[in-house]
């Protein structure tokens, strides 16, 4: 089936500073076969430049039907060395969350390749099924995990916010990646904590469903996650797979499978500028 991408998608997104943040730190890139979200940390415009500089890195790849994980574990080697690079002033010892997928081509089939470091999430809807993807790389996260704190005291919990791993702020931690069988109708949400953090799952479950195109979704989250508050930087992508390459029955392959990071690269990547148009938070 050549001639056709492995996942053919329409997509929205939108972002927002908040009500009670003065700069939006928060950087996304939206553009096939890349959806990515970068929450930017250490104030002062520090993380808004570490976040854009995450996305810019990325940019590269733009323009490519599929990408591998070395693609993407790539990405991240030369996003890694930027951000370290930067000089003082200009973002020095700031840091960024990145989390998303990629279209991805296994076998000459689609596939989800996602992929997190920090607390930023990325949702999947398929087929009535609503679920967390991502999973965080946060101080709360690891207190559910050993039984210390209950889930549902997770979200109102003071240390929330304290993640470990990012790109930069100290941090060499590698990402977690998972590859997804795609599905016809797939529907994927990847945002920043700003979201995730002013809406439950059930809320935001909620909004997928009532609202069918993909930027009045994202808009929508945005919107109610400000009436909510609105404490931080809100960025929402939601991506939509129209039409997904499969040559054989997947019925019994729905399920999400972590796969393991590559040998980290360290190869120079290519940092042209990101289009405006599908980048916000830093250019």
């Amino acid at each position: 089936m050549t001639g056709s991408p492995p996942i053919a998608v329409a997509f929205g997104a939108a972002t927002d500073a908040g009500l009670r943040r003065r700069i939006n730190e928060d950087s996304y890139l939206a553009v096939s076969p890349l959806f990515l979200v970068a929450d930017g940390m250490g104030g002062h415009n520090a993380g808004e430049i570490a976040s854009a500089t995450v996305i810019q890195e990325f940019s590269s790849l733009i323009g490519r039907e599929s990408l591998t994980i070395d693609d993407v574990h790539a990405g991240v080697a030369g996003a890694r060395r930027r951000v370290a690079a930067l000089p003082a002033g200009a973002g020095a010892g700031a840091g960024t969350t990145l989390a998303g997928v990629v279209i991805a081509d296994v076998d000459g089939e689609g596939y989800w390749l996602a992929i997190n470091l920090g607390d930023s999430r990325t949702y999947r809807l398929s087929e009535g099924r609503f679920e967390q993807v991502s999973v965080d790389h946060s101080v709360v996260q690891e207190l559910v995990d050993s039984g210390q704190l209950a889930a549902d005291a997770a979200q109102r919990d003071s240390r929330r916010n304290v993640i470990t791993r990012a790109i930069g702020a100290g941090s060499d931690a590698e990402p977690d990646y998972w590859l997804i069988p795609a599905e016809d109708g797939d529907r994927i949400l990847v945002c920043s904590d700003g979201l995730s953090g002013e809406l439950e799952q059930e809320a935001i479950h909620g909004i997928l469903l009532a609202e069918a195109d993909p930027q009045a979704a994202a808009t929508r989250l945005v919107h109610e996650a400000m009436v909510r508050g609105g404490r931080d930087n809100i960025t929402a992508i939601v991506v939509d797979a129209l039409a997904v390459r499969t040559r054989t029955s997947r019925a019994c392959e729905r399920d999400t499978v972590p796969v393991s990071a590559p040998a980290r690269e360290d190869a120079d990547i290519d940092g042209d500028t990101l289009p405006r148009a599908v980048v916000a938070g830093g250019f």
